[in-house]
Parts: C-alpha cells; structure tokens; sequence
C-alpha cells in the first residue's frame, strides 16, 4: 500500500521532466535556427500569432518597442554571413501549466566575439497539438561597454 504514493509521485516527476525537456528542445531549435539565420526553421518552432517586445536598458532609462514577427525572420534571414553573432544562454528556468509554459533565459549577446549586449529573455510558449511554439518573447536589453 505504501509503494502506491511512491509510483505515483516518481511518475508525476517523469511527466514533469519530459515536458520541461520538450520545452528545452522547443527553445534549443530556436536558437539553433537564430544562429544559423534559418527563418524558416525559426517560423516551425513559433506561433504564427508571434509577439515579440523588447526592453532597451541605458543611462538614459528604459525604452520599450514592439517588433512585427514579419521583420523579425526578415532581419534574421538577411543579417550578414560576415557577422558573427552568438546568444550564449546563461541558465534556464522552466515554469509550466498545463499547455501553456514560461521559460526564463539570461543571456549575454556576442558580434564578432566582443560582448555587445546581456540581459533576459521571457518566452511564453502553447501546446497545441501536443507540439510547444513560441506565442510572445520579451526581452531586456544592455549595453555593455
């Protein structure tokens, strides 16, 4: 009787595990897509109801704007292949419910290997059809001198 509540907690635990998994896989093609200015590859693993708002942070304070998913993949596909540009995620933090998941990622952004700009990105992501896609991407954004 008392291995019934061992089996069911170990089960939630492995039901939790692989739908974090899931979701890290889901971030980790985005990344891989973004690095490789793949915008086809970047448009499978998001919504086609993609929202994208970002948060510049300088002495001056803080600005915040609102990109188009269109230019998104545009700016993507045509970024220069001489430009080397690198998002090194610092950690992950996965919170889920349901279908619906945050995911909480610092991260510092490099061009041409010289640190350009840190900060954390926020995507919300939906599972539908048992497939996670990104739906909304906040992120911070700071100058490092």
């Amino acid at each position: 009787m008392k291995k019934i509540p061992i089996l069911i907690l170990l089960l939630f635990f492995q039901f939790s595990f692989a739908q974090e998994s899931e979701i890290q896989i889901t971030i980790g093609k985005f990344f891989n897509a973004f690095h490789q200015r793949d915008s086809i590859a970047l448009k499978k693993v998001c919504s086609e109801n993609l929202v994208l708002h970002s948060i510049s942070e300088s002495e001056k304070g803080s600005k915040f704007s609102i990109q188009k998913a269109s230019d998104f993949y545009k700016s993507i596909a045509t970024i220069p292949l001489s430009m080397k540009f690198e998002e090194k995620i610092l950690s992950f933090k996965v919170q889920i419910d349901g279908s619906m998941a945050h995911v909480w990622t610092p991260y510092e952004f490099y061009v041409n290997d010289k640190l350009s700009h840190s900060g954390v990105n926020s995507f919300q992501l939906y599972k539908e059809n048992e497939v996670w896609k990104v739906v909304y991407i906040l992120d911070t954004r700071r100058k490092n001198n």
